[in-house]
């Protein structure tokens, strides 16, 4: 470098022309106003007849730095004056510029509020069994779901009975308003779900809300049903037709459709106060139906049995009815293939349940089905002595 050269500064914008030296280490360049600008030599370069562009200053300054390295890219000489912390937030994204810089949209948790809607603050859920194919119902196959309608979130668990165990199917978290797909399964998997349970519990996010009971309930699975058309009725949760059980309705949970059966033993033996009012009773109705000689029809409502239920509990008029209900099939037993038809009513399905469990357990060479529903709609069981 000598007097007279022309020089870009190589960390700030600038340059000149060499007009002499301070020292070792001091150029002295004059800029074009005349001034006199003193400068490391290790901070200029020297540009020949070159305009003084940007474009210049950066590929003068590569060309020095590309001079006095190793050999590495310039890259790796701008991380060398990085300390730990500018390396980290660099690596991680933090920096400016570069695919460092994208977004991870995988890790973002913003959930958008949910839109709650009128009369939804009280709880209604079911389970629901949609055919995939109506028209083929003695075929197809069925799809599961949780059905949560209401404004809170369902955290469920969906489990299936094996014996005296049970078996978890399915757990996870219901979104408010929405029906979440559980499981496919086709006819013979009906035999493993003759006894399902649903347990929930109910919140909101990110604001108060009425504290819910936890819910327990358990649904015996007819699988006859799935044979039926009639069974899969019209909805407002789904385009097509399908087979709803109630898991809580209105903040009303529903009865369970299964009883224990040594809780019901003990409940069925259990003596009352004597001083309980005496009940006078009905003979026991019994009519046969024209033209089919073969079948008995018992109509088991408490209306139809006794002629007041004044001072008897619902365990007491429960176990009138078992009584004649097992009365009826004693005095039939002989008879090979005789047909019996009890009414029950579809109710809550508490004494259809009873007469299923002592059918299981009492009477287990009978068979039993749903009787016409066009003649008895969902509220009588057939059955044939054997």
């Amino acid at each position: 470098m000598k007097k007279g050269d022309k020089v870009r500064f190589l960390h700030e914008t600038g340059g000149g022309t060499v007009s002499g030296f301070q020292g070792k280490n001091i150029v002295l360049v004059e800029d074009e106003d005349g001034f006199e600008i003193p400068m490391l030599m290790t901070d200029v370069v020297v540009i020949g007849n070159e305009d003084y562009s940007t474009t210049n200053v950066v590929n003068a300054k590569a060309k020095e730095q590309r001079a006095s390295s190793d050999g590495r890219s310039i890259k790796a000489l701008m991380r060398d004056g990085e300390d730990d912390a500018e390396r980290g937030a660099r690596e991680s994204g933090a920096g400016q510029g570069g695919k460092a810089d994208e977004i991870d949209y995988s890790k973002v948790t913003f959930r958008p509020p949910v839109e709650e809607r009128k009369g939804g603050n009280q709880l209604s859920a079911y389970l629901a069994f949609v055919p995939i194919d109506i028209k083929e119902v003695t075929h197809t196959r069925f799809e599961t779901y949780l059905v949560n309608d209401s404004n809170y979130y369902l955290n469920c668990i969906y489990l299936v009975a094996e014996g005296n165990s049970w078996t978890l199917r399915w757990q996870g978290e219901v979104e408010p308003n929405t029906k979440e797909f559980i499981e496919e399964f086709g006819r013979e998997e009906l035999n493993t779900l003759d006894r399902v349970a649903i347990q929930m519990t109910a919140y909101k996010r990110e604001k108060p809300f009425t504290l819910k009971p936890t819910t327990d309930v358990q649904f015996r699975i007819d699988g006859v049903k799935f044979y039926k058309l009639h069974t899969f009725e019209e909805n407002e949760f789904f385009e097509q037709p399908a087979l709803l059980y109630t898991i809580i309705e209105n903040d009303r949970v529903t009865r369970p459709l299964v009883l224990d059966a040594q809780r019901l033993k003990e409940q069925m033996y259990h003596t009352e106060p004597a001083d309980k009012t005496r009940v006078a009773r009905r003979p026991q109705v019994i009519t046969r139906r024209k033209g089919d000689e073969d079948v008995v029809v018992v109509d088991l409502h408490a209306d139809a049995l006794l002629d007041t239920t004044a001072g008897m509990t619902s365990m007491d008029i429960l176990n009138y009815q078992l009584d004649k209900f097992r009365k009826t099939l004693a005095e039939h037993s002989n008879e090979k293939g005789r047909r019996i038809i009890f009414i029950h009513g579809k109710g809550e399905g508490v004494l259809r349940q009873a007469l299923i469990n002592d059918l299981r357990y009492r009477y287990k060479s009978y068979t039993y089905q749903d009787a016409s529903f066009q003649e008895y709609g969902y509220g009588a069981t057939q059955i044939t002595i054997k």
